[in-house]
């Protein structure tokens, strides 16, 4: 039974997957769209600016959750009014091809193959899905760091409470403005014993700014990998969040086994939505948790034998209903990048900003910029502190002062965090700049 003919017979019967898409380009050309437009600015003025962004403020926190630029919304609006003018009509025409066409348009992003992409709503989602059913034995060990997120910690300490895995976390710096990349490789390689199974990590600390070196703490892996099994090789699992919009860089190219993230923070992408991709031998360690509804598996239950062809992507691709209109909208996330001249030009924007920050803060006295200066150490996220400001009211002060909107780190330590992007206009971070220097003359 192909796909197509599995899919229509479910919808006809009641049964609805969930699904991510290309939709209609609605006459959008996305290197026209964007070309040399300064913050996001489109040359053809008559349809307005590429972001919505208030104009009041200067916004340097659209990594929380992105501003939607204006090929988003209009996708979203596309799928939404087709979805409430027929649901079950639209899903039974288009569902199949708006799921692999999101798939394909996130896998040529990352440079990997679309069966090897599953779609997920969240980064959340994703790390929990791959730290859930991960395959380990008893006495087999996890290795995290001290610097990862809820999200990592939280997904680790639920499967300890399940089966008894062994998670351990490391320290990879103290002074994270003094990180360096053999004090990191160095704690990684010290930290990986014989049980350990999968180094779980986060390419960009959203607590500090630093960003791991991938490619060095792979090559770290795959020595202490040298001469194991398959089944007791270690898997490098990465939450890419801070990294994936912003980084020039293939998860393959960097030695990664998996990688979670998701589209809604620097690649501007539609709210609640995410991926999980992992490579072949990294799938094979990997169980679904939550059922697919992807036709092939759907298929093989109404045939009832277990699923047989269906690629590992779908597979781990959670069933159920989605916001649809937003999953189908990730393609146009991946044509805005496109049209601001890729993601070497996105990232080399991005750095440009952070760095300009990063001068501009640290030449303000009773500032300490926490975040590592090096490029190859960072990348969109800067963090500070204001000698006698709290980093909470720093925050405040600057909104309510300055209209200059920044973040709390969401960490025990905290600092004030910017994050100045490819939609930010030209002087948007010497405004930002002006905002806590004349916040720190008065402290």
């Amino acid at each position: 039974m192909d796909r197509l003919t599995t899919r229509r017979r479910l919808l006809a019967g009641g049964a609805v997957a969930g699904a991510s898409a290309l939709g209609a380009a609605g006459g959008y050309i996305a290197g026209r769209e964007v070309e040399g437009g300064e913050g996001g600015t489109a040359p053809d003025a008559g349809r307005g600016p590429l972001f919505e962004l208030d104009p009041r403020y200067v916004n340097l926190t659209t990594f929380v959750l992105a501003s939607h630029p204006r090929p988003v919304r209009e996708a979203i609006e596309r799928h939404r009014s087709k979805l409430d003018e027929n649901a079950a009509l639209y899903l039974r025409e288009k569902e199949v091809e708006l799921e692999e066409a999101s798939r394909s348009a996130l896998a040529g992003y990352l440079g990997v193959k679309a069966n090897e992409v599953a779609l997920t709503d969240s980064t959340t989602m994703g790390l929990a899905l791959v730290y859930a059913r991960l395959r380990l034995g008893p006495g087999d060990e996890v290795v995290t760091s001290e610097h990862d997120f809820f999200a990592t910690h939280e997904s680790l300490r639920l499967r300890e409470r399940l089966d008894g895995v062994t998670v351990r976390r490391v320290r990879l710096y103290d002074d994270p403005e003094s990180a360096s990349v053999d004090r990191i490789v160095s704690a990684v390689s010290r930290a990986l014993g014989p049980r350990t199974r999968a180094l779980a990590l986060t390419w960009v600390h959203s607590s500090t700014g630093v960003k791991l070196p991938l490619r060095e703490i792979a090559a770290a892996v795959a020595r202490a990998n040298s001469g194991r099994r398959e089944a007791e090789r270690i898997l490098l699992c990465v939450d890419g969040v801070h990294g994936f919009g912003v980084e020039d860089a293939s998860p393959a190219g960097a030695g990664v086994d998996v990688l979670a993230s998701g589209c809604h923070k620097w690649l501007f992408g539609p709210r609640g939505t995410g991926f999980v991709w992992a490579a072949p031998h990294a799938w094979n360690r990997l169980a679904p948790t939550i059922p697919s509804f992807d036709p092939r598996v759907y298929g093989a239950w109404l045939e009832g034998h277990p699923p047989r062809d269906a690629p590992p992507g779908a597979l781990m691709t959670p069933g159920g209903f989605h916001s649809f209109e937003h999953r189908w909208a990730v393609p146009e996330a991946v044509r805005v990048h496109a049209g601001l001249g890729g993601r070497a030009e996105v990232a080399r924007r991005t750095h440009a900003r952070a760095a300009e920050l990063k001068e501009g803060l640290a030449g303000i006295d009773g500032v300490r910029v926490r975040t590592p200066v090096d490029e190859a150490l960072s990348a969109g996220l800067v963090c500070c502190e204001v000698k006698g400001v709290d980093p909470g009211e720093m925050v405040d002060r600057l909104r309510e002062d300055h209209r200059v909107v920044a973040s709390v780190t969401p960490y025990r330590t905290r600092y004030v965090r910017f994050g100045p992007s490819a939609a930010n206009r030209a002087g948007d971070v010497q405004r930002g700049v002006e905002a806590v220097a004349a916040i720190a003359r008065r402290s």
